[in-house]
């Protein structure tokens, strides 16, 4: 790659996506890098990422079923607040209608969008478990981390956006 001047990462600017510094309770770390699921609909893990574009920053929520690796609800918006993660579960939740009896875990970071009480009565009222990462680490949501790494390089790295 080098030879042909070939780079992998275009220049990168970066916006924070998850403040993990509230007084919202924190759910216990319930995946622990399992990332190979057996069956689909059992583990969803969800993640906030910002792609930038000449007007404004926007942000794009996904929840992805870690069976499939198949994201299953979205959301882009220009702000980043709890009805971001809410309108990327509503569609998931629309697109797969688990039951209830599944043991359904949800996993994500620690962000007040995902601690939100808003957010969390809504994991229970479809009956789904949270799970949360630990502070600060990214490895505990891989997939969506290497989901929104190929986004940006491999689909976004020279396109100009404008919103």
């Amino acid at each position: 790659m080098q030879l042909h001047g070939i780079r992998a990462r275009g220049k990168r600017r970066f916006k924070v996506t998850t403040d993990s510094k509230h007084d919202l309770p924190i759910s216990p770390h319930l995946l622990d890098r399992q990332f190979d699921v057996a069956e689909p609909d059992k583990v969803w893990a969800g993640d906030i990422t910002y792609i930038a574009t000449d007007e404004v920053w926007l942000f794009l929520a996904v929840v992805i079923d870690l069976f499939s690796r198949q994201v299953v609800g979205r959301s882009l918006r220009a702000d980043m607040t709890r009805d971001i993660v809410i309108d990327a579960l509503r569609m998931a939740w629309f697109k797969r209608h688990p039951a209830k009896q599944t043991g359904l875990i949800f996993h994500s970071d620690r962000g007040s969008q995902y601690a939100s009480k808003d957010y969390q009565n809504m994991l229970t009222e479809y009956g789904i478990t949270s799970s949360m990462s630990r502070r600060g680490n990214c490895w505990d949501n891989a997939r969506s981390e290497t989901l929104f790494g190929s986004l940006k390089v491999e689909r976004l790295r020279s396109v100009r956006l404008q919103w």
